[in-house]
């Protein structure tokens, strides 16, 4: 019986494949047979890669590229085709969020918030993901086959609950709110997607979108795992491999017949 899920010998690029989450999306991918071109930024030496990837595999290639830069995408592109052909799949996970540890005013509030770290963010999690679209979703559609995961979130679907943030205020002494461009480039993923999965329905290229939600850290602040897991129905965190199945999913024939829809794991957070 066919293997509905194989991905074995396709060709994927995973933008920010060096990340927590994006590491987890191409080991998954590697494991399967999939051939995996990692678009990231900035590449470490060997040394450092060794550690997140132990071991050599033929089937991975490391590529600098910045996704918010066309010509980038289109160089890292070419060197994919030169090497293994066309993309099967395209995984944009590339993405940046303000860090708990951010300037006061990135994590102050709303009415503060510096329009230099809007723009930041809008063009790495929104403006990326339409790049990497146009170069490599449109070699695809021209291919006549392909299917591309746009990486969304929870809070592209919901507000961040700042109730989860208030020990910071007590902790810290200074407000904290969890900042607003986050979710509004998450949240414009959506729509995106759907916008390609119709302009390339009939090209043979599929368009669907992957909301996660919180990941467990072992950094992470006792405070805010405790107040994050009140509000999940599964009472904890996703581990970081639990993503893996439905990259599978999305990436196969398993989900033919699947375009412009989002898939939403999340322990049930949004359920209630």
């Amino acid at each position: 019986m066919k293997n509905i899920f194989s991905v074995k010998d396709n060709i994927a690029i995973v933008t920010g494949g060096l990340g927590q989450l994006g590491r987890q999306y191409s080991l998954a991918l590697l494991e399967n047979g999939a051939k995996v071109a990692i678009f990231n930024r900035k590449i470490p030496e060997k040394k450092l890669l060794s550690k997140k990837f132990p071991i050599e595999n033929k089937n991975l290639y490391f590529i600098q590229a910045d996704v918010t830069d066309k010509k980038s995408l289109e160089r890292g592109l070419k060197k994919v085709e030169n090497e293994w052909g066309i993309p099967d799949i395209l995984i944009n996970n590339a993405g940046i969020d303000s860090q708990p540890n951010a300037p006061a005013e990135e994590n102050g509030p709303f009415e503060n918030y510096p329009e230099e770290i809007w723009d930041k963010v809008l063009e790495v999690n929104l403006k990326g993901i339409f790049l990497c679209c146009q170069v490599i979703g449109g070699t695809m559609a021209k291919k006549g086959k392909g299917s591309i995961i746009n990486i969304c979130s929870l809070y592209g679907l919901v507000s961040p609950k700042q109730s989860i943030y208030e020990y910071r205020i007590i902790r810290d002494g200074k407000p904290f709110i969890k900042p607003v461009a986050y979710s509004a480039s998450k949240s414009g993923i959506l729509n995106l997607t759907r916008y390609l999965a119709t302009y390339w329905g009939k090209k043979g290229v599929r368009v669907n979108t992957l909301s996660p939600s919180g990941v467990y850290r072992s950094s992470q602040d006792k405070e805010f795992i405790e107040n994050y897991c009140k509000l999940v129905p599964m009472g904890r965190m996703a581990r970081e491999d639990e993503y893996n199945g439905a990259i599978l999913f999305l990436a196969s024939e398993a989900s033919s017949y699947m375009t412009g829809s989002n898939l939403i794991i999340d322990g049930g957070f949004t359920s209630w």
